[in-house]
């Protein structure tokens, strides 16, 4: 083919100039090659050609091409400014010179790399990628498959950080993938992007590249993802600046449209996760991959790629599938995380519990609890790292993000750690809560006051909420009551007559409440303040005790079994309370709208004790 015969015409060439005369040739040409990088490029792949006389005149032809670079750096190079490069340089050539015959070019075209490598500029050095990618077109030789693969690792992994135009490097290398049959080679092409994505410099800009092509990704990209290997020193950075463009998308505003980022970076995460490379990395940044693929689940619930921006001509030879979701791309990466870093029994609970039925919907919140529960049963470490790592991210981000992670946090409240929060995170943020204007956080608040109270320690500091406490008898959302009615039955010994007198006659308010659990541990409560009253101060609360007769007289003939019985369970209370002996058909299980008798006897048994 052409390339082939200008290649062989050029090594011809150059082996027709004496390397004595080539000082004086020097002179008298441009003193530089203007496509250095690509001229040794198509000559190193020459070196391997699967033709014997094509190899052996090309391997010749690049050793000639060697002196004249040699001679050609040495009479350009700046002597003054660059004296100790230029020394270390020729040094090094030389060595090669007389180590590397014809017969080791032609045997091993990638020494060629070694040799020239530090002769080409960044600029030149692109151009040899560039020629050593486009040789990959139209299905050439296994051979020089091999060749191709070989010289690219080798000149990335000896001058991988001098590269400019990386971005178009990677680009191509993706669209080369799915020509390539070879796996070692394929290999060897990922291989190239890993180095690449390992250096910081070009970490971001690889990253980038990588997550502008359409989702799901197909097989090639997804082996890419997959096949990712980096140094064991860089697989935490990278991985984490691969989060990073996630959780960016968290911080701001919630938008009409989701960022296309946040779906590609969710189903990279996905693929990085099942491709297990970066398995030590994943352990290490659990407790923020966790939290940000939870947070995005968030944010995906009820979307469809109709409602994320994506970028113009993205898409352009296919349509925009619509039987995936940002939904099922956070889903799916949040199960394969749990699974990589051995989370079994934490992911079985959650299969088993409904817990991913439930992130996706309304219940996401109690998915969270769900999750973080299960956490805390069988991951004490995770657990304890990730309740560290809420306590600065609550803060940060739109609501969604802030309500995914206050629902985490609030459920490992539960944990013995949360005993070592300073107060300004624990009782103090959740005071602040409770005065939100959002009821979900007043329920957030309230569940994590109802999680603190049951370490013992906590019990002090949270009875100084007990006014915002109180209040929330007065909601109006059955979640918030019932937390609330929670909290006091553990602090109901600690309170005064005054505050026990004022809780029961709210709680007189509620017995007659159409919400059975309202109602039921309305008089619960009720029953416990009774039992709390210190004998000298019976007469704070005892026109309550009264005025609670009646109702809880009634309510023991009720429908429901539960209130039932709790009322008679209360009223005898009541009765201690006032000592009194209440006559046994209070106690009666039929109806007593069928006993008028007994209904007599009971009635008359309140009017003489009042």
């Amino acid at each position: 083919n052409q390339p082939t015969n200008q290649s062989i015409n050029q090594s011809i060439l150059l082996k027709s100039i004496p390397v004595s005369d080539s000082t004086l040739l020097l002179t008298q040409l441009p003193l530089q090659f203007q496509r250095l990088g690509n001229l040794v490029a198509v000559m190193a792949l020459l070196c391997g050609d699967p033709q014997k006389e094509v190899a052996e005149e090309a391997a010749e032809g690049t050793h000639y091409l060697l002196h004249i670079t040699l001679r050609l750096k040495y009479i350009t190079q700046d002597r003054d400014n660059n004296s100790k490069n230029l020394r270390e340089t020729l040094k090094k050539c030389r060595l090669l010179l007389e180590q590397y015959s014809l017969k080791r070019f032609y045997c091993c075209p990638y020494k060629i790399v070694q040799v020239f490598e530090v002769f080409l500029d960044s600029r030149e050095l692109g151009q040899f990628i560039m020629t050593i990618l486009d040789s990959l077109k139209n299905l050439p030789h296994p051979c020089i498959q091999q060749t191709a693969g070989e010289l690219l690792i080798t000149l990335v992994k000896s001058a991988e950080a001098r590269f400019e135009r990386v971005p178009e490097i990677v680009g191509v290398i993706c669209a080369r993938l799915s020509i390539i049959t070879l796996t070692s080679v394929r290999q060897q092409i990922i291989n190239t992007v890993s180095l690449f994505v390992s250096r910081p410099k070009y970490t971001d800009v690889v990253l980038s590249h990588l997550l502008c092509h359409p989702v799901p990704y197909d097989r090639h990209l997804a082996e890419l993802w997959r096949s990712l290997e980096v140094e064991l020193s860089n697989t935490t950075w990278v991985l984490w600046r691969l989060l990073r463009k996630l959780q960016k998308c968290h911080e701001g505003p919630s938008q009409e449209k989701m960022a296309y980022v946040a779906v590609a970076v969710t189903d990279a995460l996905y693929e990085v996760l099942m491709g297990n490379k970066l398995r030590a990395a994943a352990f290490r940044l659990f407790p923020q991959l966790l939290m940000t693929l939870l947070i995005q689940i968030h944010h995906s619930i009820g979307l469809t790629m109709s409602d994320v921006s994506i970028p113009s001509g993205l898409y352009a030879e296919q349509e925009v599938p619509t039987e995936v979701t940002p939904l099922c791309f956070a889903i799916q990466a949040t199960k394969t995380l749990l699974l990589r870093t051995l989370c079994w029994q934490e992911f079985s609970i959650m299969e088993k519990s409904g817990g991913w039925t439930l992130l996706k919907g309304e219940g996401h919140l109690q998915g969270v609890f769900l999750l973080a529960n299960a956490l805390m049963e069988r991951s004490h470490l995770f657990a304890y790292k990730i309740l560290y790592l809420l306590v600065p991210l609550i803060n940060r981000g739109n609501d969604k993000h802030k309500l995914t992670s206050a629902g985490f946090f609030v459920e490992l409240l539960k944990s013995p750690m949360a005993r070592r929060l300073p107060k300004v995170y624990s009782t103090i943020r959740l005071k602040a809560w409770l005065n939100e204007e959002s009821k979900l956080f007043r329920i957030l608040a309230l569940r994590g006051l109802r999680n603190l109270v049951r370490h013992q320690e906590m019990r002090e500091d949270i009875k100084s909420l007990l006014p915002c406490i109180l209040s929330s008898l007065h909601e109006t959302d059955e979640r918030s009551i019932l937390l609330a009615i929670q909290i006091l039955l553990q602090l109901v010994r600690m309170l005064d007559s005054t505050t026990l007198a004022t809780m029961m006659k709210t709680l007189l308010s509620l017995f007659g409440d159409v919400r059975q659990d309202v109602h039921c541990f309305s008089m619960t409560l009720f029953g416990a303040s009774i039992k709390a009253v210190k004998h000298t101060e019976k007469k704070s609360v005892e026109g309550q005790v009264l005025e609670s007769l009646v109702p809880l007289l009634l309510f023991s003939q009720d429908e429901n079994d539960e209130i039932a019985k709790e009322s008679r369970r209360v009223l005898t209370l009541c009765a201690r309370f006032l000592n009194w002996k209440l006559p046994r058909e209070v106690y009666c299980k039929d109806p007593l709208y069928i006993k008028p008798n007994e209904v007599r006897r009971v009635c008359k048994f309140f009017v003489c004790e009042k």
